[in-house]
């Protein structure tokens, strides 16, 4: 039997609204990625084929036609649904956090991997955020977030931070970072922009304390608050306000040792080390950072050329495959691939980023800023942390790095939003 006239319309109009440029940056970089991790693993001692189920480059092969599969689910099943059971699916995604942090099997320190046997691992932190996306979106579309009370801010903040708090308790700091993206989003419907200021603020004190002398930070920051009253005299009249803020300020100067020598955990104190000077250590927590920034620089201009690469081959980067797969088309593509490669998620982030915007429904346009802002943070820390502009957390490159879950969190996150996408114009006649 034929299927229903309307229902063969449909399916037939949603592709011919399928974003088509975005479907072919995923299917791009998921391709390049797939390239430079067989890269990352190829020795030319021990030639293996591309193919071939022993190196990660088969492995990952496994995990693009599962994602190619998930796609035509994700883009099958009614739009609507995403946002109906948006609730229901963060409390799935909350209740496999907790229940990986129970049964998990500590590796390298950390209980966030499920063993689905045969070899196969889950790490169900990757899925929380597009079910964190989804449930922030659905919960903004109720509000109007630039006239909300505190106990909606409350509400909207527990719904951020409830995974990676449950995250930082499987001692995954890296996974739980991402979740501060979520601020990019909640800033274009209408949040403060002083949170914005605030955080930003705070970083760079913490920054600036562990790389400049306590007294002449203190001093930095006495002049400036002098400067601002002597442009504006009106601060006067709040000199309580900016001394407070000024006793503030000192005070966290003063807290950051504190703070990461007794709370943070040794192997963070040695990425904070070696973010302000790798050179310090550079047959210890200086390695990976050094070995990273050697392997790109070597690139040049044009790059040594495909698995050419003498510090791919010879394994002097750790986790090439995953976290440091940038080194790879630093090195063998040089600085001609870099720019290519940072140009093609720009012009991704970008379409999103547009994509959101011509959504007809609140869901639509707050979930779409949700997908830019997670894609951009991932994008901004692992290329950073890579030339030592980042602290080495464990954030994969979306789409390239090697990893089943990263590429299906991602794959799902980008595919429910040219879901919506494909569909707004029925939004526009609800």
């Amino acid at each position: 039997m034929s299927p229903a006239p309307g229902r063969r319309t449909s399916g037939s109009r949603m592709l011919q609204n399928l974003d088509w440029l975005t479907v072919l940056i995923y299917f791009l970089l998921v391709a390049l990625g797939w390239m430079n991790i067989y890269a990352a693993v190829y020795s030319p001692d021990n030639v293996v084929n591309i193919m071939s189920f022993d190196i990660n480059s088969g492995k990952q092969l496994v995990w693009i036609g599962a994602s190619l599969l998930l796609i035509i689910v994700l883009l099958v099943v009614d739009y609507k649904v995403y946002e109906h059971l948006a609730y229901p699916i963060y409390g799935g995604i909350i209740l496999l956090l907790l229940i990986t942090l129970v049964v998990a099997k500590p590796i390298a320190g950390s209980r966030s991997w499920l063993d689905l046997g045969g070899g196969v691992r889950l790490q169900p932190a990757e899925l929380a955020k597009f079910a964190t996306a989804l449930a922030a979106s659905k919960f903004l579309s109720t509000i109007n977030l630039r006239q909300q009370n505190f106990k909606d801010q409350m509400k909207l903040a527990a719904i951020t931070l409830l995974p990676p708090a449950i995250i930082i308790m499987q001692n995954e700091t890296g996974s739980a970072l991402v979740f501060a993206a979520f601020i990019l989003a909640y800033f274009r419907e209408g949040i403060s922009p002083l949170i914005l200021i605030i955080g930003g603020s705070a970083a760079t004190i913490f920054i600036l304390t562990l790389l400049i002398p306590k007294i002449y930070l203190i001093m930095g920051v006495t002049v400036l608050l002098a400067l601002a009253t002597w442009l504006d005299y009106r601060l006067l009249r709040r000199y309580k306000t900016m001394v407070a803020m000024w006793a503030v300020v000192v005070s966290m100067i003063f807290s950051v040792d504190f703070f990461v020598n007794n709370v943070l955990q040794p192997h963070q104190q040695n990425r904070i080390k070696a973010l302000i000077n790798p050179e310090a250590d550079p047959l210890g927590y200086g390695w990976n950072v050094t070995q990273s920034k050697i392997a790109i620089g070597s690139g040049g201009f044009w790059g040594k050329g495909f698995l050419e690469g003498t510090q791919t081959k010879f394994d002097f980067v750790p986790e090439q495959s995953t976290d440091f797969i940038f080194c790879t088309i630093g090195e063998e593509q040089g600085w001609v691939g870099s720019t290519i490669l940072i140009a093609l998620f720009m012009f991704l982030l970008t379409r999103i980023v547009m994509i959101a915007e011509r959504q007809k429904s609140v869901f639509g346009r707050t979930y779409g800023y949700c997908v830019a802002s997670i894609i951009f943070f991932h994008f901004l820390v692992n290329v950073g942390m890579t030339i030592g502009l980042a602290p080495v957390v464990g954030i994969p490159l979306p789409f390239f790095s090697y990893g089943g879950s990263s590429l299906w969190s991602f794959t799902i996150l980008l595919f429910i939003l040219i879901a919506i996408d494909a569909n707004r114009s029925q939004d526009l006649a609800r």
